[in-house]
């Protein structure tokens, strides 16, 4: 999303590696490498947005300190060579060499100012609090080449956070108005053209040697073009035709697209999440009516028509592997589907239906306008059709905005005109769900677009946060299990996403590694 941040989809951590078909690979340098984009990255700013095209587009120019193993998950380097946690303090050293596409060297005072960037709340970064801890203070020492961050709280997952805060350099830094449609980082690639809702063009830099656990350039493409096609069928035609080399694709046209091309990378990720908007006036605002749009429809119907039948209920809210906290926090909270029951609640919570089959309460009408992405492409579609009319029979009047990527953030995080929103938020780590769920809104310079205020969360999330990593799990899990049972967030559908590869081959740590791309000789 992204108006003062962006998240329509965030799938942003997690390891996924699937090897080769054995073809000879291109020589090294040669060629391009084509993939498709959902939606349109927006501004290029790397530490201002944060939906799955934004991200991935960082990717290929930036850098961050750690990376994760595609193979377990387990920390490795990046940016960083040697890493320590202390308590709250967290030390990073710093590779040597390390040179910016402009050929200025990357000093540890240019990651503090980073940090500082992400960590003044004026700045609006959606990695507060989400990737780098709220209220951490950071110093450097340029001659060491170390970092050290020093954390306000516990955060007992603070170096998967810093796996994905990417690291822009100075030049950047200065001029951030720049970042918007130009890239300033430390990556493997460099952005070269910019055509804004047709395509990103990517050219190789030369000399890169402290990719993800000391991956270089050996071996890429010269070139990358990142290609946005917001339609999934037709995401399946160019992979099909061989027009693009990877393409992630949801649904109906995914298992078209499996029966002719066997390479693919799998990504279990959360598809379907429904959001209520508690704001003031709102009627989502009103607890009863979000139990009973959430009792009132059927969620494993749904579950199967959004995935195609090729997927299954949500188990978590942290979903991208591998899932810090596994576990069952959905399933025991959630209510079962019950029109009669959810209808009944609605008219004792005084919302009684009028002879139009619309509800009202004190004069005001059962109005609730509906977000769901185009990106999810048909299935999608009718997936909200079919919610739409069981919200309709329930005595709602519903509006129904299938809308694109940049729509739904202007909606979430500048006009709040929305009332329910189908957007998954995609993490591996519960914490790093916390400013969505839980402090100030956008319009009072937080995260937590829904508004969402619930005691038995936030007293949840402080306690477990107080515990380290894993042992905060059952805590962790507890938190997210009183956000379903207050109907204030449910998550209701998991599915296997795939990333088909033709004519290249590559792996996946919540979205593509650029320094893994490997180009098949035809």
């Amino acid at each position: 999303m992204s108006a003062r941040r962006t998240t329509s989809t965030l799938l942003l951590t997690g390891a996924i590696l699937v090897t080769g078909a054995g073809s000879a690979l291109a020589a090294e340098g040669d060629g391009t490498f084509t993939m498709t984009l959902t939606a349109d990255p927006g501004n290029l700013d790397p530490q201002m947005g944060a939906s799955s095209s934004l991200f991935q587009a960082t990717r290929f120019a930036y850098d961050s300190l750690l990376s994760m193993a595609p193979e377990d998950g387990s920390i490795q380097s990046q940016l960083a060579t040697d890493w320590s946690v202390d308590g709250t303090t967290v030390t990073l050293t710093l590779a040597e060499g390390i040179t910016c596409a402009d050929g200025t060297p990357l000093t540890a005072t240019d990651v503090v100012a980073n940090f500082d960037y992400v960590a003044d709340p004026a700045n609006l970064s959606p990695f507060l609090g989400v990737y780098y801890p709220a209220g951490a203070t950071a110093v450097a020492d340029d001659a060491a080449r170390t970092v050290t961050i020093t954390r306000a709280a516990p955060a007992p997952f603070v170096l998967t956070g810093l796996t994905d805060l990417p690291i822009v350099c100075a030049a950047g830094l200065a001029d951030r108005a720049a970042l918007a449609g130009a890239t300033a980082g430390t990556g493997p690639f460099v952005l070269s053209e910019a055509a804004p809702g047709d395509h990103y063009t990517y050219t190789i830099r030369d000399g890169y040697a402290w990719g993800p656990n000391g991956a270089t350039t050996e071996g890429l493409p010269g070139t990358v073009v990142l290609r946005i096609v917001e339609n999934p069928a037709t995401a399946a035609n160019l992979i099909l035709t061989g027009d693009v080399n990877a393409a992630t694709i949801l649904g109906p046209d995914a298992q078209r697209v499996a029966a002719e091309v066997p390479y693919s990378v799998p990504t279990e990720a959360l598809i379907g999440e429904m959001w209520f908007n508690h704001a003031e006036g709102r009627p989502g605002a009103d607890p009863a009516v979000r139990l009973a749009l959430t009792q009132g429809v059927d969620l494993a119907q749904l579950q199967q028509v959004l995935s195609g039948g090729q997927g299954g209920p949500a188990k978590t809210f942290a979903t991208l592997s591998p899932v810090a906290c596994p576990g069952e926090s959905v399933s025991p909270a959630l209510p079962a589907f019950d029109a009669a029951a959810a209808g009944a609640a609605l008219d004792a919570a005084g919302w009684a239906q009028g002879a139009d089959g619309i509800r009202a309460k004190d004069g005001q009408p059962l109005t609730v306008t509906f977000l769901h992405d185009t990106s999810a492409g048909a299935a999608g579609q009718a997936a909200a059709e079919l919610a739409t009319q069981q919200w309709t029979a329930l005595g709602a009047s519903v509006v129904d905005k299938a809308t694109t990527g940049p729509a739904t953030n202007e909606a979430l995080f500048a006009t709040g005109d929305w009332d329910i929103a189908w957007v998954p938020l995609n993490v591996s780590s519960p914490d790093q769900l916390v400013p969505f769920l839980s402090g100030p809104a956008p319009a009072e310079g937080g995260a937590n677009f829904a508004s969402v205020a619930n005691d038995a969360y936030t007293a949840s999330v402080t306690a477990a946060a107080a515990l380290p990593g894993i042992e905060g799990c059952a805590t962790w899990l507890e938190a997210e299990s009183s956000l379903v049972a207050a109907a204030d967030v449910v998550p209701f559908a998991n599915s296997v996403v795939p990333t088909f590869g033709k004519g290249a081959e590559f792996a996946f740590s919540g979205s593509l590694i650029p320094t893994s791309i490997r180009l098949q000789a035809p």
